[in-house]
C-alpha cells in the first residue's frame, strides 16, 4: 500500500476491482486515488506565470518551478519525471513526460490540455516497455513520491469517457442530429398542414382581416389621389364657388378607410396571437410526449440540455417567427397584388417596370434562401450545443464547485457561445446583404417612377393626381417588398425551427417495438418468477460490444438472488432487461413463463417492479410528492406508512414542514442516506412483487447503510428480490448468488458454497475486500506495474 499526501490507495485494486472509477472526472480520481493532493491538481490550471509567454523553453522551466513551489511537489519528483523515456527509437516520437506537461499548458489561458497528454502517451499502449523504460517509470514512483497508480493512469485515462481530459470535447456531437453541419430536412406540405389544421378557424379569420387591411391600404392612396384632383380642379374655380362640401365625400371615405384599417389590423394580430400561443403550447406538449415515449437508448446518446433547448427555444422561435410571417406575409402579399392591379389601371407601362424590379428581388431571395436556411440551422444547432454545456454544468453544480472548475466550465461555455455567435453573425450578414440589395432595387423603382411619371405628366398622358396616387401606391409596394426581406429572415428561422422540431416528431417512438405488448398479469396471480433464456445483448449505440453472452439466469419467486462480479460484467444490464428498458438481440426474458415482449411495459414498471438504485434521483418538490411519485393516487396514510417502513418517518417529522419539506433539485437538501430511504419509500408505496436493488447501499456511510439495510430487510420479505452488489457483505444471506465476468455467468450458488471453492472468482473477490494487501518490495512493485501497463 503506497501513501502520498495522506491518501491510502491500493493500485492493483483500482483497475481490476474499481475500474468504474475510470468513468469519473479526471481531477477527483487523481485527488482521491492517485496520491495527489488537491493543491497539486490546482497547480495544473493555476500556472499564471506562463501567460503571454512565447518561448517554449522558458515555459518548461517555469512550469517545473511552479510544480515544485505551488503544487507541493518535491524537486526529486520533477527530476524523476524527466527520466521517464519511451521505448521508441526516436525521442521525437515520444517527448518526456515533463515536456508534455509543460508544453500542454496553454500559455494564454493557463489551462492544462490533458488530451494532449493522452494523445502523446497513448502510442505506448501498443509497445511492451523495455527494462530501461520500466526502471524509469519506477524511478518516478520511488524518487518522486508518486503512488503506484499515477503513471499507469496516464495511459488508462485514454479510456475514460467523462474525464477532464475530454471535458473540452463535451461539445462533440453525440448523435447525427447534433451535427451543426448537417442539412435540415425541410418540412413537407402535409407536415405543415398537420401543424396548422387544428387552428384553421383562427388562420382564416386572420387572412380575412389581412385582406381587408390590404384592400384599405390600396384604397387610401386612390382616395388621396381623388382628393388631390378635386383640390386642383377647385383651384381653377372662382373662390366664391369653392365649398368644403365638395371634398366631404372623399374625406369621409378616407376616414372610414383608416378606421376600418385599424379595426382589421387589431382583429388580424389578435387572431394570429391566439393561434400562435395555442399552437406553441400544443406543439410543446406533443414534442414532450413524443420524447417521453422514446426508447432508453435514445437518451443514452442525447444531452438533456439540447433536448430542452429544442423543446423550448425552437418552439418559441417557431411561434414568434410564424406569427410575424403570417401577419406581415398575408397582408404584404395581398397589398402587393392589389397595388399591382391598381397601378395597371393607372399606367400599364410603369406597372411593368415596377413589377420587373419586384421579380428581381424575389429571384435574389430564392438565391439566398438555401444558404440562409443552412446557416440558420447550423446557428440554432450550435446554440443547442451551448445550452447543453451550460445545462450539464448547472445540473452538476456541486461537482463543479467541489473541484473549483467554474473557470473551466465558463471557458468551455464561452467557446461554444462564440461558435454560435460566429454562425449567428454570418446569418445576420447574409440577411442584411439581402435586405440592402432589395432596398437598392426598390429605391431605383422610386427614381424610375419619378422620371417616367414626370415624362407622362409633361406629355399630358397622366394627371398630377394620378401620378401622386401612383407614387403612393408604389411606396406601398416598396414597403411591402422591403417587409418581404424582413419576413424572409424570420421565415428562415421559422423554417429551421420547424425542421428541428419535426426531426423528432418524424421518429416513431415504437420503431423497435419497445412499447409493444398489451398483456397484464392480475396482481393476485402474479408469482414473480423471472428467467433469462440464452440472452445475447449489446447496447444499440455500441452494437459491436457484446455486453451479455449466452446468459441463463433464474430469479425464483419469493427468493433473494444476488448478482456480483467485476465492473463491466453486465450486472446492471440484467436489471435493465428485466425492467424492459432495452430489448435483447436474441434470447428471451420471461415473467411467470410469459415473454416480457407480450406484457404491457407501462404495467410492468408501474405495478410489477420496484427499483432502488445506487444514486436515487429526487424531484425538486416536497417529500410527500416524491414518495407519491411511486403511486400518484396514494393516500396520506399510505405515504406515511411507506415512510415508516423505509425508516424515513423519524427524520422527516423532524423537519419544520414535515412531509411538505422541499428537497431541492435532485434532493440537494438531504443527505445520501435520507435520499435513499425516501427512494425506498417511493418504491415500497406501490407494493411491487419484484424488487431490484441496484447497489442500493454502496455509496452510503456505515450509519446510513445500517438504517437503509434495516428498511430493506423489512420490505424484502415475500418478494422476488434481485440484488446487484459491489459490496459483497450485503449478499451473504442471499438464497442464490450469480457471479458474472465479461458478460457471462461463470459461477452460481450460495455464499457458503462459493466461498469454499478457493479457486473461484467469488472467493478471490471476498478475500480482496476483507484482506487488503500490504506493502510489497521493489520487485513486486515492478511486477504489478508491468501487469497494469500491459492492457
Amino acid at each position: 500500500m503506497l501513501q502520498q499526501d495522506n491518501v491510502d490507495f491500493d493500485a492493483e485494486a483500482s483497475f481490476e476491482e474499481r475500474a468504474h472509477l475510470c468513468q469519473q472526472p479526471f481531477s477527483p480520481f487523481l485527488v482521491e486515488h492517485c496520491g495527489l493532493s488537491a493543491l497539486t491538481i490546482a497547480s495544473f490550471s493555476e500556472v499564471n506565470v506562463l501567460k503571454h509567454r512565447s518561448n517554449r523553453g522558458t515555459c518548461q522551466n517555469e512550469a517545473m518551478v511552479e510544480l515544485v513551489t505551488r503544487g507541493d511537489w518535491h524537486a526529486s519528483t520533477v527530476t524523476a519525471l524527466q527520466t521517464v523515456t519511451c521505448p521508441f527509437p526516436s525521442s521525437s516520437q515520444c517527448p518526456t513526460l515533463i515536456t508534455v506537461l509543460s508544453t500542454s499548458l496553454d500559455c494564454r489561458l493557463g489551462v492544462v490540455h490533458y488530451d494532449l497528454i493522452r494523445q502523446e502517451l497513448q502510442p505506448l499502449r501498443h509497445f511492451p516497455l523495455s527494462d530501461k523504460s520500466t526502471t524509469a517509470f519506477f524511478k518516478a514512483i520511488k524518487l518522486g513520491g508518486f503512488s503506484l497508480a499515477f503513471v499507469p493512469f496516464l495511459f488508462r485515462s485514454a479510456k475514460c469517457k467523462h474525464s477532464i481530459a475530454q471535458t473540452h470535447r463535451r461539445n462533440a456531437p453525440l448523435s447525427a442530429e447534433s451535427d451543426v453541419n448537417a442539412s435540415p430536412a425541410s418540412p413537407t406540405v402535409s407536415e405543415l398542414w398537420s401543424l396548422v389544421r387544428p387552428y384553421l378557424g383562427w388562420l382564416l379569420l386572420s387572412i380575412i382581416a389581412s385582406a381587408v387591411v390590404a384592400y384599405l391600404n390600396i384604397g387610401i392612396p386612390v382616395l388621396l389621389g381623388q382628393l388631390v384632383n378635386q383640390i386642383l380642379r377647385a383651384g381653377q374655380l372662382p373662390p366664391v364657388a369653392v365649398n368644403f362640401t365638395m371634398f366631404r365625400p372623399v374625406v369621409l371615405r378616407l376616414v372610414m378607410a383608416q378606421l376600418g384599417q385599424a379595426i382589421a389590423t387589431f382583429v388580424c394580430i389578435t387572431a394570429l396571437s391566439w393561434m400562435g400561443e395555442r399552437m406553441s403550447a400544443d406543439l410543446r406538449t406533443q414534442l414532450f410526449s413524443h420524447l417521453l415515449r422514446f426508447p432508453m437508448y435514445f437518451f443514452d446518446t442525447q444531452r438533456s440540455g439540447e433536448l430542452s433547448d429544442r423543446l423550448n427555444h425552437d418552439v418559441q422561435e417557431f411561434k414568434s417567427s410564424f406569427k410575424l410571417c403570417a401577419v406581415q406575409g398575408i397582408r404584404t402579399l395581398a397589398q402587393t397584388i392589389g397595388c399591382a392591379v391598381s397601378l395597371w389601371f393607372v399606367s400599364p407601362q410603369m406597372t411593368l417596370l415596377t413589377l420587373g424590379v419586384v421579380h428581381s428581388v424575389i429571384f435574389v431571395g430564392a438565391f439566398f434562401g438555401s444558404l440562409l436556411r443552412r446557416l440558420s440551422f447550423q446557428s440554432q444547432t450550435q446554440s443547442s450545443v451551448a445550452a447543453g454545456v451550460s445545462g450539464e454544468a448547472l445540473q452538476n453544480i456541486r461537482t463543479v464547485k467541489m473541484f473549483a472548475m467554474e473557470e473551466a466550465e465558463l471557458g468551455l461555455y464561452r467557446a461554444e457561445v462564440q461558435k454560435a455567435r460566429s454562425l449567428g453573425e454570418r446569418l445576420g450578414v447574409g440577411i442584411a446583404f439581402f435586405q440592402a440589395l432589395s432596398n437598392l432595387f426598390l429605391n431605383g423603382v422610386v427614381l424610375g417612377v419619378l422620371y417616367g411619371g414626370g415624362q407622362l405628366v409633361a406629355g399630358q398622358q397622366l394627371s398630377p393626381g394620378d401620378l401622386m396616387s401612383f407614387m403612393a401606391t408604389t411606396q406601398i409596394i416598396q414597403r411591402s417588398v422591403a417587409q418581404f426581406s424582413l419576413i424572409f429572415g424570420n421565415g428562415v428561422k421559422a423554417w429551421t425551427s420547424c425542421a428541428r422540431i419535426l426531426e423528432f416528431l418524424r421518429i416513431d417512438p415504437n420503431c423497435d417495438n419497445h412499447l409493444s405488448g398489451t398483456e397484464q398479469i392480475p396482481k393476485h396471480s402474479l408469482i414473480g418468477d423471472i428467467r433469462l433464456h440464452n440472452i445475447h445483448f449489446s447496447y444499440p449505440n455500441r452494437p459491436e460490444k457484446l455486453v451479455l453472452e449466452e446468459m441463463d439466469l433464474h430469479f425464483a419467486s419469493g427468493q433473494t438472488t444476488a448478482i456480483c462480479g467485476p465492473s463491466g460484467a453486465g450486472k446492471s444490464t440484467i436489471a435493465a432487461l428485466v425492467e424492459r428498458l432495452y430489448e435483447p438481440q436474441s434470447g428471451q426474458v420471461t415473467l411467470d413463463g410469459r415473454d416480457l415482449r407480450l406484457l404491457d411495459p407501462l404495467w410492468l414498471r408501474q405495478k410489477a417492479i420496484g427499483v432502488i438504485s445506487q444514486e436515487p434521483i429526487l424531484f425538486s418538490t416536497s417529500i410527500r410528492e416524491n414518495i407519491r411519485y411511486g403511486r400518484p393516487n396514494a393516500t396520506e396514510t399510505e405515504i406515511r406508512t411507506a415512510a415508516k417502513l423505509a425508516n424515513a418517518s423519524e427524520f422527516i417529522e423532524q423537519f419544520p414542514n414535515d412531509y411538505d419539506t422541499l428537497v431541492g433539485e435532485r434532493g440537494a437538501t438531504l443527505s445520501g442516506g435520507q435520499k435513499q430511504r425516501i427512494a425506498i419509500a417511493r418504491a415500497l408505496i406501490k407494493d411491487p412483487p419484484i424488487l431490484i436493488l441496484d447497489e442500493a447501499t454502496s455509496a452510503l456511510d456505515a450509519e446510513s447503510e445500517r438504517a437503509v439495510q434495516q428498511a430493506l430487510g423489512r420490505i424484502m420479505r415475500d418478494r422476488t428480490v434481485i440484488i446487484i452488489a459491489h459490496r459483497l457483505s450485503t449478499i451473504r444471506n442471499a438464497d442464490k448468488i450469480y457471479v458474472l465476468r465479461d458478460g457471462r455467468m461463470v459461477e452460481k450458488g450460495t455464499h457458503d458454497q462459493l466461498v469454499r471453492n478457493k479457486r473461484s472468482l467469488y472467493h478471490a473477490m471476498v478475500s480482496e475486500q476483507h484482506n487488503p494487501r500490504t506493502k510489497e518490495g521493489e520487485a513486486g512493485l515492478l511486477k504489478r506495474l508491468k501487469r497494469l501497463l500491459n492492457f
